[in-house]
């Protein structure tokens, strides 16, 4: 049967419930599956758990689940980019779970691979560290962390073909990989799709990981901040 859904919303018709777990691509506006996310926006699910690196910033990305109240709860690395974010979890109206980002890229990795925890120093004698089991290695205390199985996993991808096979391009690849691993269920939304076959050599994520494909709309790619400087013209 064909991976291919003609449109986001109809990708996620059967998938979509109030209450499950959403791994998210994407480092801030980079590599985020935007098409996906309206859609899942659009669909008015609530009481969601968001995995993902941040939330966006406000009124773009993830940004617009919260702007939407549709999230309950979020596991990431990083608040700082957005506002309303912030302003929530102060206000004790969002659950948020802190995890190191190199943490929570491995226990994404992890709940792809079947391992259901693992040890690491990184979070020892810290706030992200309380409550967990601890064990010595090697003279070391390293700290139990939970791998992390998304009951939904949301990518973008640069291409892909009709098996579902998977790449990105440069740094737009980012968590996408270790997202489209760790759902129950995969979709992927991709800027191309190609009739052939890719390279295997040149797949970053096999077919066997995504459920639905769907072609991204396009758009406009937001920045998330824009750094410049003056031209310098040669020889002045």
């Amino acid at each position: 049967m064909s991976k291919i859904r003609a449109t986001a919303e109809a990708a996620l018709a059967d998938v979509l419930a109030d209450g499950i777990t959403i791994a998210v691509g994407g480092f801030g506006l980079c590599g985020i599956p935007n098409d996906l996310i309206e859609a899942v926006r659009d669909s008015g699910v609530t009481g969601l758990t968001i995995v993902s690196n941040n939330m966006g910033v406000d009124g773009k990305g993830l940004g617009l689940l919260l702007e939407n109240r549709q999230v309950t709860k979020v596991i990431a690395s990083y608040v700082g980019e957005n506002k309303l974010f912030a302003g929530q979890y102060l206000d004790k109206l969002l659950d948020v779970e802190f995890s190191p980002q190199g943490t929570l890229a491995e226990r994404m990795r992890a709940g792809g691979a079947g391992i259901a925890a693992f040890y690491t120093r990184t979070g020892v004698g810290t706030p992200v560290a309380e409550g967990k089991p601890h064990a010595e290695f090697d003279g070391h205390v390293h700290v139990q962390e939970r791998a992390v199985v998304a009951d939904l996993a949301l990518v973008h991808a640069h291409t892909a073909d009709q098996a579902g096979n998977l790449t990105y391009r440069a740094t737009a690849r980012n968590f996408n990989p270790l997202v489209a691993t760790c759902g129950r269920v995969t979709i992927a939304e991709t800027e191309h799709l190609t009739e052939q076959f890719i390279d295997p050599e040149s797949v970053a994520t096999p077919g066997v990981y995504v459920d639905h494909l769907v072609v991204a709309r396009e758009r406009i790619k937001d920045i998330e901040k824009r750094t410049v400087r003056p031209r310098v013209t040669v020889g002045a």
